[in-house]
């Protein structure tokens, strides 16, 4: 794959914090016959670069009570034990296996863990660049997206509609904007 510097001009060796305060993790699934957007506004997690690119690793940590879609009954709902069940599972977590470069693209093969299941996925990752901030710091930035069946997880409330359909949809786009500040 390459050492960092030939691969990520700028990105350095060593830990990575993200910067909850100008990251975002996004999510949106069909509902009906459109898609419902909404995020998560608590996360914390850490880069963590090595010299050569594949050994970088990765942790993230979602609070799962502060999912907000902009609709407070929805959110109380999803949070409730027929979706997400926050009580018993208050967090979402990742943990990287590996790091690939596969047809010009950036992988980051990892574990998700949702309600107390864990499952491999993997993530497209954009490397957007490296600069310093106005408080003496230095940022990189990334997007990563990925797609996850939600049954996989043991997420399975629906409600059938009028002949074969269902209120939502399996499939769950995440989309991560992420800045990352040099420790």
């Amino acid at each position: 794959m390459g050492s960092i510097a030939t691969v990520a001009p700028g990105l350095t060796a060593g830990t990575w914090n993200i910067d909850p305060v100008h990251s975002e993790v996004t999510f949106s699934i069909r509902h009906l016959m459109t898609k419902v957007r909404g995020s998560f506004t608590e996360f914390s997690g850490a880069i963590q670069i090595a010299e050569e690119l594949a050994d970088s690793t990765a942790t993230a940590e979602i609070k799962m009570a502060s999912l907000d879609t902009r609709n407070a009954d929805r959110d109380a709902h999803v949070r409730s034990s027929d979706v997400l069940d926050v009580e018993n599972h208050p967090t979402m977590t990742f943990a990287t296996k590996g790091v690939r470069a596969e047809d010009g693209e950036y992988l980051l093969d990892g574990d998700l863990t949702i309600r107390g299941v864990t499952r491999p996925v993997t993530l497209k990752v954009e490397f957007h660049g490296v600069g310093e901030d106005p408080w003496g710091g230095t940022r990189a930035g990334f997007s990563a997206t990925t797609t996850i069946n939600r049954k996989d997880w043991g997420i399975e409330f629906n409600v059938p509609l009028k002949g074969e359909g269902a209120l939502l949809g399996d499939k769950v786009d995440i989309q991560l904007e992420i800045q990352a500040v040099r420790a």
